[in-house]
């Protein structure tokens, strides 16, 4: 295992599980729950005949940000997909409760302080979705995540975290859309149907799920920073993601509820607007709707660097963004009070 200031300087994409919750949170101040010499591990596995991990997958615990705890769960990809089952479901679910009862101590404690201390959650996401072999377990693990996510609204702000090799689909591409602000880099993927499945019942000449560029065109950061389904978009680094989730930490909960994507009436209506103005476009290519947004030489995004990306597009949206209120057609479509450049 690599130091912390080694871990800082290293690729979130390459980081394990392990490696990427020490590496969130500050130096010397992870605790881990239930590790793996606990040996706290799926019961339905060894029925099934498939090898277990002691920890089933998933790293929870918590660490500091400053003054305020942050409570971690970090999936890991490469077992089982980081598919989501009934004791990592479980432990994601536990955590998140700890952060609403640490929430509810430190205002008791320190009421005056609460704003400087307010607690955290951030879930790095490294999932397929349900995991098959438990499926009505890992189907009622979604539930109650997201429903315990709702229980932190407004009291406790939920980060996803996406930027590792496997991404972040199927039913956990939902849980991510429920949290209150979603951290990527470049190689981070979030989506409902994975682009094998897609290919698999669509057929190839729908989507080829071998063309990389195609599918992070679809599903990748770039994309989802574009449509405002990712509020910062980072360079590669561990200690990149930790200095984000940092300045989160220190957000008002009024402005943090700006940066939602779903949960109110007005947030439905504006998914709406964005899902008419794709049936209306009947896009080809995700670059038409980076053209559309303002970006008047799409096909030069996917080679930028990620400064050069958010430096351009932001400079390219803020111009739409003027010429739409000129003409009173100003929409959430162009509000950027969503994303933010880091």
């Amino acid at each position: 295992m690599k130091n912390w200031t080694e871990l800082e300087n290293s690729s979130f994409f390459d980081a394990n599980a392990r490696e990427r919750a020490l590496g969130m949170v500050d130096k010397g101040t992870f605790t881990e729950f239930l590790n793996p010499l606990d040996r706290y591990c799926s019961p339905h596995l060894p029925v099934l005949g498939t090898a277990v991990e002691f920890d089933d997958g998933t790293v929870c615990g918590v660490g500091l940000l400053g003054k305020h705890p942050v409570f971690v769960v970090s999936m890991e990809g490469k077992f089982i997909g980081g598919a989501i089952g009934e004791v990592n479901g479980g432990k994601m679910v536990a955590t998140i409760r700890l952060a609403l009862k640490a929430a509810a101590d430190i205002k008791a404690k320190y009421p005056e302080e609460y704003a400087a201390r307010r607690p955290l959650v951030a879930v790095s996401f490294e999932t397929g979705g349900v995991r098959l072999h438990e499926a009505n377990a890992g189907l009622l693990a979604h539930a109650e995540v997201m429903d315990a996510f709702q229980d932190c609204r407004g009291i406790v702000p939920v980060v996803a975290v996406v930027g590792s090799k496997v991404g972040c689909f199927g039913g956990m591409g939902f849980v991510a859309a429920a949290t209150d602000v979603i951290v990527m880099n470049e190689e981070g993927r979030i989506g409902l149907t994975g682009p094998e499945v897609i290919e698999q019942e669509m057929g190839k000449d729908e989507f080829d799920a071998s063309n990389k560029a195609l599918v992070y065109r679809t599903t990748g950061a770039k994309h989802k920073y574009i449509i405002q389904d990712c509020n910062y978009l980072v360079e590669d680094k561990i200690g990149e993601f930790h200095k984000t989730l940092a300045e989160v930490a220190e957000i008002p909960m009024a402005e943090i509820e700006k940066m939602r994507r779903i949960g109110s009436l007005k947030l439905v209506q504006e998914q709406q607007e964005l899902v008419k103005l794709v049936g209306d476009m009947q896009p080809k290519d995700s670059m038409d709707l980076w053209k559309y947004f303002g970006n008047e030489d799409p096909a030069a995004l996917p080679e930028m660097t990620t400064a050069e990306f958010l430096k351009v597009v932001n400079a390219e949206y803020a111009v739409k963004e003027k010429e739409e209120y000129e003409y009173g057609r100003i929409g959430q479509h162009y509000d950027r009070s969503r994303t933010r450049c880091y």
